[in-house]
């Protein structure tokens, strides 16, 4: 099972090794409704957590997409770029956004788990 870690703002970030697979979670492709446009931070760009890092558009609104843990961006995903849809069909999998080299792994104990998260939810119905 990943280790995938989510803030209140929606994002989350997907452990794998050293480095980190940013995107919005489920419930936030929900609440933009279909996402017409994706614009990740350029790869090599340094990110401190909770710093606006991407933008993700949809027919409803632009939302900022904030990094969840600081670090160096070491890759974008270009599907997205040209179909932005993908963060609808698939948030979690193929909708990533960019990846981070985690430049700091305590980061993560300032993240809700996907127990935590799930009930972070609850109190917003």
């Amino acid at each position: 099972m990943a280790d995938v870690r989510y803030t209140k703002d929606h994002e989350y970030v997907r452990i794998e090794g050293d480095e980190g697979v940013v995107g919005v979670s489920d419930y936030a492709q929900k609440q933009l409704g279909d996402v017409v446009f994706a614009e990740p931070p350029a790869v090599g760009r340094k990110l401190k957590a909770g710093e606006a890092a991407a933008v993700v558009e949809s027919v409803k609104a632009a939302s900022d997409v904030f990094a969840p843990v600081s670090g160096e961006v070491v890759a974008i995903n270009s599907d997205v770029d040209s179909s932005p849809g993908i963060i609808n069909e698939d948030p979690l999998g193929r909708g990533w956004l960019f990846r981070i080299k985690l430049e700091n792994r305590d980061d993560l104990s300032m993240l809700m788990d996907e127990a935590a998260y799930a009930d972070y939810l609850k109190t917003l119905d």
